[in-house]
């Protein structure tokens, strides 16, 4: 959870995907926000390893805002939870324009 928050705090991010078909669609049928969706962490060797599936905002410069949530979510891994995180991917899987919600 720790992640989701500080990614989706980045200016741009807009939200974040499910990583499977599975995932979206017991989102639909619960109708409830998961604030573990779009995260996947792996921990090899003392190492921390962190994929991000986001959604951002239509306009944004993609490369900056995968660098804001990079540098974000590594702060607040290693301050809250103090541990060392190796590697954080980012994954954008839409753009999403207008208000209204549409990719």
């Amino acid at each position: 959870m720790v992640a989701g928050i500080a990614a989706l705090e980045c200016f741009g991010v807009v939200g974040m995907s499910s990583r499977s078909f599975q995932d979206g669609i017991a989102e639909l049928l619960l109708g409830k926000e998961n604030l573990t969706k779009g995260i996947e962490v792996r921990i090899d060797n003392n190492r921390v390893i962190v994929d991000l599936y986001v959604i951002v905002e239509y306009g944004t410069r993609i490369n900056e805002v995968a660098h804001n949530v990079i540098e974000n979510v590594k702060y607040a891994i290693e301050n809250q939870l103090e541990v060392v995180a190796t590697k954080i991917n980012v994954i954008v899987t839409g753009v999403r324009t207008g208000s209204n919600g549409n990719l």
